[in-house]
């Protein structure tokens, strides 16, 4: 899928080789505001084409395929999750983005290449239908360990974590809080088999696997709008504590309060970034796109477009999500070099025995 901004087809020929045209490799939830598109057009004298490669993994993935013959300059949407992938197979050219210094430090990576940088955060946390547990009178889950109890049998479904990244985000989470067995990093506790173990318990209790997001949601969870009206019937949902604020953000009328929750205890901390990829044809433009990326104006922007938080110290928060979309507090979370050293052997084994 291609998109072009208003001004973005017209003046130089909208090809990626052209020196005015910079082009952006990005996952399907790319979002900015017009108003802003045009605003970095205006100042930077660039125009901007934006090719949409599915999900993150798979967008991650045809740009390794791809890596001698890049599709665009920038790639956007490569997350913590991914990172080492990416970086592994060489597909970055270090570049230090201006105001690379006023990102908070927690989401920093690669701080002696710069080969990446950090744009936004999110958390992928378990979204729950608050009609359907109410009309039940059944409190819904708050934490992992509550997901396999068999009073949630049959409701929760999450997304293929060969496939996607927030259904590998989850996936990650549940190691971070069982481990391989042995010791649980959070408790202290012996966890058994660790997250394995947890896993069966999972596909005991019912779990729904779905290749990607859009169907997880948008068809499957009975508590987004989209999914209401394609007949959803899972109450529980592998999404992001930013997904409430949504809900409010596109009904029409605006809901008083949030239709949708989210469970705490269930949360994995994301951190997505940008790189300027290795043999990209208009570098310089990929360098100014990177460095407006990080700029308030952009950082103001994003949230209420593609449901994320602001990297940027100082950047607005809108009220919604204060409201009805925090961060969670106390977030799992995983060494990059923990997962890169077993997020292959990881969805390997998770496919093994959750899918088959």
């Amino acid at each position: 899928m291609v998109t072009l901004s208003a001004c973005g087809a017209s003046g130089s020929g909208g090809e990626g080789s052209d020196s005015k045209t910079v082009t952006l490799v990005s996952h399907d939830s790319w979002a900015v505001s017009k108003s802003v598109i045009a605003a970095f057009e205006k100042q930077s004298g660039y125009h901007i084409k934006v090719l949409k490669d599915g999900d993150a993994g798979q967008a991650v993935n045809k740009a390794v395929l791809t890596k001698d013959n890049p599709q665009g300059d920038v790639l956007f949407g490569v997350d913590n999750t991914l990172l080492s992938r990416a970086l592994d197979n060489g597909l970055f050219q270090p570049y230090e983005a201006k105001d690379a210094d006023l990102v908070k430090p927690e989401y920093r990576a690669d701080q002696e290449q710069h080969r990446v940088t950090p744009v936004d955060t999110g958390d992928i946390c378990v979204n729950y239908d608050k009609a359907w547990f109410g009309e039940r009178k059944l409190d819904p889950p708050k934490t992992l360990d509550d997901l396999a109890d068999p009073a949630y049998k049959n409701l929760l479904v999450t997304e293929n974590a060969a496939t996607s990244s927030p259904g590998l985000g989850f996936l990650l989470g549940t190691a971070a809080k069982y481990g391989d067995g042995g010791t649980s990093r959070s408790s202290g506790a012996e966890s058994g088999g660790g997250w394995e173990d947890y896993w069966k318990k999972l596909k005991a209790n019912g779990v729904k696997v779905v290749d990607g997001w859009e169907q997880a949601y948008n068809e499957e969870f009975s508590g987004s709008a989209s999914g209401r009206k394609a007949g959803g019937d899972r109450p529980l949902v592998v999404s992001y504590a930013s997904s409430p604020p949504a809900e409010v953000v596109f009904a029409d009328p605006k809901p008083k309060t949030a239709p949708t929750g989210v469970a705490m205890g269930t949360c994995f901390r994301q951190v997505e970034y940008a790189g300027l990829l290795n043999n990209a044809k208009n570098p310089e433009g990929g360098k100014a796109l990177l460095d407006f990326m990080l700029t308030k104006q952009f950082q103001d922007d994003m949230p209420l477009n593609m449901f994320v938080y602001p990297v940027r110290e100082g950047a607005q928060v809108p009220a919604e999500f204060v409201k009805y979309g925090p961060q969670a507090e106390d977030p799992g979370t995983l060494d990059p070099a923990k997962i890169a050293e077993n997020r292959d052997e990881w969805v390997k084994s998770w496919t093994s025995l959750v899918l088959k």
